[in-house]
Parts: C-alpha cells; structure tokens; sequence
C-alpha cells in the first residue's frame, strides 16, 4: 500500500471508517504509543474524563483495546525532560501511530522519529513551533488538531475587563518550555491593551515554586489581574495555580477549559468532544501500512 494513503481528510475519514475497518483490521494487532496531555488519569479527574473519551472514540471507531490493538499510554505532566525520555522509549516499543497531547510532547516525538505516523490535538500553532509545514501539507509524518489562534488572545483580555473592570495591569502567565510560541499570544494582548486601559507583561515561570511565588508578587500590586496560557505545564499543575490565585484573590482567566471549570469561572477553551477529533486521524492510521500524512491540519474553534 502507497505510503501516501495513511490518513486521508476528516470528512472522508468519517465516512469512510466502517469499511476500512472491516477491511484491514483483520490484518495484525496494531499498536498505540499516546503521550497524553495534563495528568495522570488515576489521579486526575479532568485527566480521568479525557481519558475515557479517547478511549470511547476509538472504539466508536472499530478499535477495541486488546482485541485488534494495544496501547502503551504515558503522561508526562508537563515535564519535558519527561516528554524526551517518553519519546525515546515509544521508538523503542515501534508502535504503529504516536499521539501526542501537547506541542512539546509533539515536538520530541518528531525528535525521535519521521517516519512513524503521529496524531496530535490541541496544539497552538502547530505550524510556527516546527510540527507541520503548514496547515494544507503539514509534510513529514505529523498531522491532527490544533484548537486556538493567536486572536482568541484579544478576547480573553475582553472577558478579564468585563469580570474585573478594576483591573490596569495584566500578567500572562507561561512556561516558555512547554509553551514555546507564548511570544504570539502575548503579542495580541500587548496590541489589544491599549483599548482596554491596561498595561500587558509576560510573567515566565519554570517551576511550581516560582508559579506560586510569582502569583503572590503580582497580587501585591494594585489592579492586577492574570491570564494564563495554553499550557501543558500549567495545565498539569493547575490546583497549585488556581489554589495561589485564589489564596491571594487575584482575578484570573483560562485558556483552558479545564483549568476554568475547576476555578468555577467561564470556561473559553475547546470542549472534550471537539478535542477528540483527532482520534479519526488515529483511526485512519491504525488501518493503513505506516506512510507520512497527506491531509491537512484541521482547526476546531474554541467554544464555550
């Protein structure tokens, strides 16, 4: 089979899924390696719920674990020497297609290998960080979901003024380790600001002890207020930042949507079900002999 077949277009994948698993899946057990995003599922609820989707969409899909595949699946929690040593250990394992939760765990896949296919979901800019080429022919061995654009940025700095008009200054918190394209965000922000009478600052961190200590020092300051990233990093530690931000009554908006529902506050970011998309791409590679991917990105707006 020609290598260009691996993946095809979302909608054809949709469609065409049932008769392409009938077809194939009787061919061998295939083999999954996932680095999931955020935290363990034995440990994290969030984590639990996205785990059990993922799970839920691949069988909807015709793949039953341990019947026709098997999956080794890791969470890093937003530590990248974790991520690298992860990557290192799924060549290891030649799995048939890779999954990747995040844009640093995409990236040290694509480390490791370019020929083993990898799906990815959720990433920022998938395009300026390296993982694909470009959104139409993303090129190599990548392809998936990417669910913001750098625009959403204005509009998270819009909600932070409507729930605390107080706010003058606006502290933008990331790991530029696990959110390497941070810069374009802040950009937004820092061009939106003048609009909304505030001042706009990145606030880097590369641990929970800073985070926490960082957090404290902005809340000391009259009229601040914060927004966090899409991040893997603060994704995972997101109980430590939302139990700092709220000791110290600092009002703040996410990116993300779990980080928001467990803050209590307006989530913005993609819902589980849009995320969960990229499983089709997963499911198109489990059925075809390992080629690089020839459909393109898909983008999966943010929603509310």
């Amino acid at each position: 089979m020609k290598r260009r077949t691996f993946i095809t277009l979302l909608a054809g994948a949709s469609a065409a899924w049932p008769l392409v698993a009938r077809a194939q899946q009787g061919d061998r057990v295939r083999r999954l390696a996932a680095m999931m995003g955020g935290r363990n599922a034995d440990t994290d609820p969030e984590g639990r719920a996205w785990f059990a989707a993922f799970r839920k969409a691949l069988e909807d899909l015709g793949w039953v674990e341990g019947r026709n595949f098997r999956a080794d699946y890791r969470w890093p929690s937003g530590d990248v020497d974790r991520m690298e040593a992860i990557a290192k250990e799924f060549i290891d394992l030649e799995p048939d297609v890779m999954f990747a939760g995040s844009t640093p765990s995409a990236l040290a896949l694509l480390r490791q290998t370019r020929t083993i296919p990898i799906v990815f979901t959720n990433l920022s800019d998938p395009v300026g960080t390296g993982v694909v080429e470009n959104l139409a022919r993303p090129g190599a061995n990548a392809t998936g979901f990417t669910a913001y654009e750098y625009s959403l940025a204005g509009k998270w700095l819009e909600i932070l003024k409507e729930v605390a008009p107080f706010v003058t200054r606006v502290a933008v918190l990331f790991n530029p380790e696990t959110a390497p394209y941070a810069r374009y965000y802040l950009s937004v922000i820092e061009t939106s600001a003048p609009a909304f009478g505030v001042a706009v600052y990145g606030l880097s961190i590369h641990s929970i002890s800073e985070m926490e200590i960082a957090i404290e020092a902005e809340a000391r300051m009259p009229g601040t207020g914060l927004i966090v990233l899409p991040d893997a990093f603060t994704f995972a530690h997101r109980a430590e930042q939302i139990a700092a931000t709220g000791r110290h009554r600092l009002p703040a908006i996410y990116a993300l949507r779990g980080q928001a529902l467990e803050a209590a506050c307006y989530p913005t970011g993609p819902t589980r079900s849009t995320s969960i998309g990229a499983l089709r791409h997963t499911s198109i590679a489990f059925s075809k002999v390992r080629s690089p991917p020839t459909s393109r990105c898909k983008i999966r707006p943010s929603t509310s």
